[in-house]
């Protein structure tokens, strides 16, 4: 991860700024909040409207109204309301069968790390939830109908029950026609991969909202390590409000060893510390946020990552498209150029009073780009369309880039030559695949 390099005159007003939290990231990845906060809300609808049917009736018996009428609505509307509340959860079951299917055709064909993009969908849901509910609804509002035909007895009529029953199903058909579109559209390889690129400049704009201090990586001369005490898994972010304050406590500063999207497990380095005292172990562990897989909330490589994979993925032979590959390429060429002209070094975050508390490595330029362009180049050596777009890609690169970032850039171009006259024997086809070209072969 980047950001830009502070000016002196900035860093005064930069002291205190709000540190990303990862608990909304944590909420977009659990698909079952929306659903139990919908059933919730559900429950407390049906008991308002079941509220409002009876204060109707009262009121318009008391005013002389004619509670027969209001009676020959009931049959009616008891009709109404059980054909919604068996049919809904058919609905629902059509609605998962083409998520499950959505996943399934994600995942072979473009890369297993891009599911997460349907289990963040709003729109998904969305859709569920709104389905979910109107069930609930429907089947509670049941619950609370007067069977009773006598008007001296009755005390309700489901008239507000049937209204909302009705809204709520013409909500659901009109999320489940926006689901289908939708759905539709992340099977399409260029609005995935649009998604993916989306989010990775969101995650370079958030940092630098953040404006955290950029420097040369450093390591303490006489800190002590801490070794992790949590549960194994890929560190997906890191909570550096924590820590922070932490640190602060402790008058000491963290260096946070691994970098996000690391595999960490019990008894490896997490931070050392260095001055004041040190902080107990499970403090930290509670800081790190380590799950089965990576999230894109503090990772722009894993924005790359999937990139790569969709690129090399189209490029196997079972697959077989390169057209897919130079899309991906376009990606990865918009991302790098923009990074071309940020700073790199270690992330420095200060506590209210300026002090740095926390230091958090991120790759570097040259990781970036051996991240972004080798294995596509490997495997894609043999097809000229995929060649052709690298090699457009790393000149523009080159002119982009300030000369001390054109190093890894020359040796990315010279491999990319050598891979080719690997590949390609004949002169002429050789040429013809190294020649650059901005949509591969058009």
């Amino acid at each position: 991860m980047s950001a830009r390099r502070p000016e002196p005159e900035q860093r005064g007003r930069q002291r205190r700024y709000r540190p990303l939290s990862p608990l909304r990231e944590h909420l977009r990845d659990s698909f079952w909040v929306a659903p139990l906060v919908a059933c919730v809300l559900a429950v407390l609808l049906a008991g308002v409207t079941d509220w409002l049917d009876r204060e109707i009736y009262r009121a318009t018996v008391q005013e002389g109204g004619s509670a027969e009428d209001l009676l020959r609505f009931t049959g009616a509307a008891k009709s109404v309301v059980s054909t919604v509340s068996s049919a809904m959860l058919t609905f629902i079951g059509v609605v998962f069968s083409i998520s499950l299917v959505s996943l399934q055709m994600a995942a072979s064909q473009f890369s297993p790390r891009v599911l997460r993009l349907y289990v963040r969908s709003r729109l998904t849901k969305a859709t569920f939830s709104t389905c979910l509910a109107t069930f609930v609804f429907t089947l509670l509002v049941q619950l609370t109908y007067d069977d009773t035909t006598d008007p001296a007895k009755a005390v309700s009529v489901p008239i507000m029950s049937t209204v909302v029953a009705v809204l709520l199903v013409m909500l659901s058909l009109a999320f489940f026609v926006l689901y289908v579109q939708a759905t539709l559209r992340l099977l399409r390889v260029p609005h995935v991969i649009d998604r993916v690129t989306r989010e990775s400049l969101a995650v370079l704009v958030q940092y630098h909202r953040l404006m955290p201090e950029v420097a040369e990586p450093s390591r303490p001369e006489d800190g002590r390590t801490l070794l992790h005490e949590g549960s194994a898994g890929v560190l997906r972010d890191v909570n550096i409000g924590r820590l922070v304050r932490v640190a602060r406590r402790h008058d000491a500063v963290l260096h946070l060893v691994p970098r996000i999207g690391d595999f960490i497990a019990p008894g490896t380095p997490t931070v050392v510390v260095a001055g004041g005292s040190t902080p107990r172990p499970r403090r930290i562990a509670a800081a790190l946020n380590v799950g089965v897989d990576r999230t894109m909330h503090q990772d722009l490589s894993f924005g790359f990552r999937q990139l790569v994979d969709i690129a090399i993925r189209a490029l196997s032979p079972a697959v077989n498209d390169p057209t897919t590959a130079v899309q991906a390429i376009d990606r990865i060429y918009q991302l790098t150029a923009l990074l071309a002209a940020e700073s790199f070094g270690e992330l420095r975050h200060r506590d209210r009073e300026g002090r740095v508390r926390l230091v958090q490595p991120v790759p570097g330029w040259a990781a970036t780009i051996d991240l972004a362009f080798t294995e596509i180049r490997l495997c894609g050596a043999a097809h000229p369309q995929v060649t052709r777009r690298l090699a457009a890609a790393l000149d523009d690169l080159l002119r982009i880039a300030p000369e001390p970032r054109r190093a890894p850039l020359r040796i990315q171009r010279e491999l990319l030559v050598r891979a080719v006259a690997q590949h390609v024997t004949d002169p002429e086809d050789r040429a013809f695949a190294l020649q650059p070209d901005r949509q591969g072969i058009g």
